[in-house]
Parts: C-alpha cells; sequence; structure tokens
C-alpha cells in the first residue's frame, strides 16, 4: 500500500500565539502552510480564564476565544489548520520528513516549530479545580486581578523571586512558601524577596490543599493548607489568590536528537532571529524563550518566523 504523503512549502507544529500568528504571515506570502494545532489548540493560553494584557482588546477577553480569533484570522488567509499532533520528524534532509497521528506523511520545505512550553504544577487535585480561579502559573498575565488582595506563591528559584517581587507591587501580602529552609534563587533576587517588607517567607512547607469556594460554576480560592516537611505539622493561611512558580518544561520531547537545544530542552536559536541549527528549521514562542513566556512575545517571534521563513525559500528554491 502506497505511503499517504502530500508536499508543502511550510509547516508549522502548534497553534498558540506563536503558531497562528506564523501562520498568518506564512499564508499571506502565498507559502500555503499547514498547521497541526497539537494536543492543545491554542496553547496555554486556553487554558486561562479573563487576558487584560494582549493589545487589541481593551475590555479584556478569554484566553480561550482571542485564541479562536487568531485562528479565525489565519484561516481567512487560507492557513490549513488540522486537528491533530506530529508523531515521528526526520531533520536530516530537505524536504524535511513529517509523520502525523493520522498515518499522512508531510514532505515539508520549511517547519516552524512552535510548541510552546507547559508550567510544571504541584500535582495536588485542588490546584487542577481551582486552575484559572484563583490558581495561575503566571504572575505577570494574572497578577494584576489580586490588586490588594492577599496571595501565596510557591517555588525557591529565580522565577518564584521575581514573581513575587512582582507581585508584592500589586497585593498587599505575598506569602512565599518553599520546602527549603533557603532559597535558590540567585543573591540578588533573594535580597530583593527578603528586604520586601509585603513578602513573608514560610519555609520548610508545602501546599497540601488549596481551599475556596464552590458556588454553581462559580469558583474562588481563599486558602491554602500547608505542611511543615520537618514536623508534618499542618496550617492554613487565608488568601484570594495562589501562584505557582516551579518552573516550565518546554514541548520539546519530539525533537531531541534532531535539533540543537539548551541544557533545559528549551530550542537554541540564532540571537535576533528564529532560525536554528538546521537550515529551513525555525523555532517561535515559548519553545525557544524561557524569558519573557508571554503571548504577545510568542505572537512577535511567530512573525519573525514567517518573515525568516518566506526568506529562507526565496533564497533556496
Amino acid at each position: 500500500m502506497s505511503e499517504n504523503i502530500e508536499k508543502t512549502r511550510c509547516l508549522i507544529i502548534g497553534s498558540g500565539p506563536a503558531g497562528y500568528t506564523a501562520g498568518i504571515y506564512t499564508a499571506r506570502a502565498d507559502l500555503k502552510p499547514v498547521i497541526y494545532q497539537g494536543l492543545q489548540p491554542g496553547g496555554q493560553l486556553t487554558i486561562t480564564t479573563e487576558v487584560d494584557n494582549f493589545p487589541g482588546y481593551p475590555e479584556g477577553a478569554q484566553g480561550t476565544a482571542i485564541m479562536d480569533d487568531l485562528k479565525k484570522q489565519a484561516e481567512r488567509f487560507g492557513v490549513d489548520t488540522r486537528w491533530g499532533i506530529i508523531t515521528e520528524i526526520d531533520f536530516s534532509k530537505r524536504p524535511f520528513k513529517i509523520k502525523a497521528d493520522d498515518g499522512k506523511i508531510i514532505m515539508a520545505e520549511t517547519v516552524i516549530i512552535a510548541t510552546g512550553a507547559s508550567a510544571k504544577w504541584l500535582g495536588i487535585e485542588s490546584e487542577k479545580e481551582f486552575n484559572g480561579y484563583g490558581v495561575s502559573a503566571c504572575a505577570t498575565c494574572d497578577g494584576y486581578f489580586y490588586k490588594g488582595k492577599d496571595v501565596a506563591i510557591v517555588g525557591g528559584g529565580d522565577t518564584a523571586a521575581e514573581e513575587a517581587t512582582y507581585l508584592s507591587k500589586l497585593c498587599k501580602k505575598v506569602y512565599l512558601i518553599h520546602r527549603r529552609d533557603e532559597l535558590r534563587a540567585s543573591k540578588a533576587m533573594q535580597h530583593k524577596v527578603l528586604h520586601t517588607p509585603n513578602i513573608e517567607v514560610i519555609w520548610n512547607h508545602i501546599p497540601k490543599e488549596i481551599i475556596g469556594e464552590k458556588k454553581g460554576f462559580a469558583k474562588n480560592v481563599n486558602g491554602v493548607i500547608l505542611t511543615n516537611v520537618k514536623t508534618g505539622e499542618e496550617k492554613k493561611i487565608d488568601i484570594d489568590g495562589f501562584f505557582v512558580a516551579i518552573g516550565h518544561s518546554p514541548n520539546s520531547e519530539i525533537f531531541k536528537g534532531q535539533i540543537e537545544m539548551d541544557e533545559n530542552a528549551y530550542i537554541k536559536t540564532i540571537p535576533g532571529s528564529t532560525k536554528t541549527n538546521i537550515k529551513g528549521v525555525f523555532a517561535a514562542g515559548d519553545i525557544q524563550d524561557h524569558t519573557y513566556r508571554q503571548a504577545v512575545t510568542a505572537a512577535g517571534s511567530g512573525c519573525m518566523a514567517a518573515i525568516d521563513t518566506e526568506r529562507f525559500l526565496s533564497a533556496n528554491l
């Protein structure tokens, strides 16, 4: 039986702000891009609720609504968006051989990787239950909703320290929960945290359960139960919001051994571009950005990847 093979000038893997923006730009350049949306069409923004910091939405909007708008805009220009995931890749030569979960084999002249990154979670059931309703993995995204309120953030590295400091400028009180008796953050960040009056570090504790109210479809967090890792004793603190800052994992597993990555498995790009070490393969969004991790910066890098792709094809075809 012959293989189910198709050819494309541009394959985009992933469908968050980076993937859809890359689709808009490549489609307008008449590259007829194909997007495989992945397991989470729309990316991380679809698991948030209200988004107030994405340009063009003066009243704010639901994350899912923003991504629906981006998808519709991409499809308006003829982007072929597909439900499904990529299961195998071969970057050893062009055109690149890519296999999807429906069995289709795509021979792509160029590939834009926009698979993003996923927040690491604690793994407790109540964290899932209140995710988007008082539980967040992005202080920069959601901190504004807790202006003048009490919040907790869990973690001990630079990200947790930076986000605690950010929240301290908005919130009345910030509890930084850490399982050890010293932070892993840089000395400069530790100094900031320990000398900010409204940040209280709760040492040697881990969250056991996030608690809150549920009325129909409405939910809100009002506290967290902590366990002392040394004594086993429990205590409750009253909070309005709970932030998890224990890191992110780039969704790059399928590309390992095929493309250059850093020590944390983020795909490396040439500074000032979205070019990878493989000619014709580009990376955009959180898959290559462990610094900013914002929807708007992901969209911007999706635009860059599209322009890099168009220029590559013009020079090589």
